[in-house]
């Protein structure tokens, strides 16, 4: 039996999985599987050393990627220190990507570039930071904020058709949220996305579909940020396109050097052309409501949701542990 270290804090629901209930989910699936976990709550770095000093573990898992006292977003850290550099640093053991993988996936332009660079499926896109001049776009386009997650910061007025418009919501960005406005390209199609869980002989993908009940959308069938975490939306089978968003995904996850268990959402163009919209390096968790446990209920499922989220978990954690030679 191996012992996790969970780490927590008042960011877990803007940064990881969910806030402290959904870290006690996971916690309990650990506990109800072959291994064992504790759960370590820090507000600050002092308490973050503490943690990883004092208490016995073999691999820790963070639902953090650094101390932040907001509960609402994810902000830039120019300055902080980012965990998985300490466990890098450190030689300790984690679960999930490491540190380079981490920070590119959290700066949504730097995944774009990657991913560009391989001639992997994204919109085009520009980074406009304060002072920056406007780019000559085709509209309708879409800004967002260059480092959250969870859909922070979307709303229809997200889609832009003019110039006056863009100029409006990328000041909003940079007022609002602190950090770069990034410009793509709207995609009006359907949403996908696909979870890689494990690595090497625990690896698989699992694509779904996004559902949201069309009399919850705005002007714009778009996931706003009050649509996520609440149970609205609804993942089913991929169908064929399963394959397609499977080997995005693939492609995705090789590029980023992804590990253990991250998500790629994508959406098609209008010439219905699959684009990875983003990559997500620690997927929500919450039973039930989030993606990753819908989607393996709906891939393996028992009948039972709650066992089929503690294998999930356990799944992830076995991966991890055998990553590191610790089965």
């Amino acid at each position: 039996m191996k012992k996790v270290l969970i780490i927590t804090g008042p960011a877990g629901d803007a940064q990881g999985w969910g806030d402290l209930s959904v870290t006690r989910e996971v916690c309990k699936a650990i506990n109800h599987g072959d291994n064992s976990a504790e759960i370590a709550f820090v507000n600050d770095m002092t308490q973050f050393y503490k943690a990883i000093e004092e208490k016995e573990y073999d691999i820790i898992w963070s639902c953090l990627y650094y101390i932040n006292s907001k509960s609402d977003t994810i902000g830039l850290n120019e300055d902080g220190q980012w965990f998985a550099d300490i466990f890098d640093e450190r030689k300790i053991p984690y679960i999930g990507p490491n540190a380079a993988t981490m920070k590119a996936l959290i700066n949504k332009t730097a995944t774009h570039d990657i991913l560009t660079a391989k001639g992997i499926s994204v919109p085009y896109h520009y980074q406009i930071d304060r002072n920056d001049g406007l780019p000559d776009l085709t509209y309708p386009a879409f800004v967002k904020p260059s480092f959250e997650s969870r859909s922070v910061g979307i709303s229809d007025d997200s889609v832009v058709n003019s110039e006056a418009e863009l100029k409006k919501r990328v000041a909003h960005i940079h007022d609002t949220y602190d950090q770069p406005a990034l410009v793509e390209e709207y995609l009006p199609g359907d949403e996908y996305t696909v979870l890689m869980l494990g690595n090497g002989e625990h690896q698989e993908f699992l694509p779904g579909q996004v559902l949201v009940d069309p009399s919850l959308f705005g002007k714009y069938p778009i996931l706003r940020s009050d649509l996520r975490g609440v149970g609205a939306t609804k993942i089913r089978p991929a169908g064929e396109y399963s394959d397609p968003a499977n080997e995005l995904c693939l492609q995705a996850m090789e590029a980023l050097n992804c590990l253990d268990h991250v998500r790629a959402d994508m959406r098609m163009d209008a010439n219905g052309v699959l684009k990875i919209i983003e990559v997500n390096g620690i997927p929500g968790l919450k039973p039930i409501k989030s993606w990753s446990p819908q989607m393996f209920t709906m891939h393996h499922p028992s009948g039972d949701e709650t066992r089929d989220y503690i294998k999930l978990v356990n799944h992830i954690v076995t991966s991890a542990l055998a990553r590191f030679n610790l089965m």
